[in-house]
């Protein structure tokens, strides 16, 4: 029987993982062992903050909101719960580009959103039995 040689397979296979750990610190990138271990952390790393990266923009469009809205005298959460009720469909992307780019349209988004807005009752005192005494 002939004997199978994989000497070509393997040193293609260890030469991707090398030239994909190209860059890394020391060791990590001469040394095949400790740059696949290296590169699977480096792909877990990267797939876990593809999805943090949406949360950051998220919480940086929410900041950029509120700020516009608090120059504007009113707050974030009254803000986007009066173009709810309005149903305007602007994303928060969108409002956040308008309050640095356009501060008109967002000014007039603004009068939408207060035009829908609920006076927000200011809590009231219950009086018991035993306060009374």
């Amino acid at each position: 029987m002939v004997r199978v040689r994989t000497n070509v397979a393997t040193k293609r296979r260890k030469n991707r993982v090398l030239k994909a750990a190209k860059g890394y610190f020391q060791q990590r990138h001469k040394r095949y062992a400790q740059a696949k271990r290296t590169r699977i952390k480096a792909q877990a790393y990267s797939y876990r903050d593809r999805k943090a990266r949406r949360s950051d923009f998220r919480k940086l469009w929410t900041v950029r909101i509120n700020a516009a809205c608090r120059e504007a005298g009113t707050t974030y959460s009254r803000f986007i719960g009066g173009l709810l009720k309005a149903k305007v469909a602007v994303d928060r992307k969108m409002i956040a580009e308008l309050a640095i780019s356009s501060p008109a349209a967002f000014n007039r988004l603004l009068k939408i959103a207060q035009e829908h807005m609920t006076a927000v009752a200011a809590p009231t005192k219950k009086t018991t039995a035993k306060a009374k005494k």
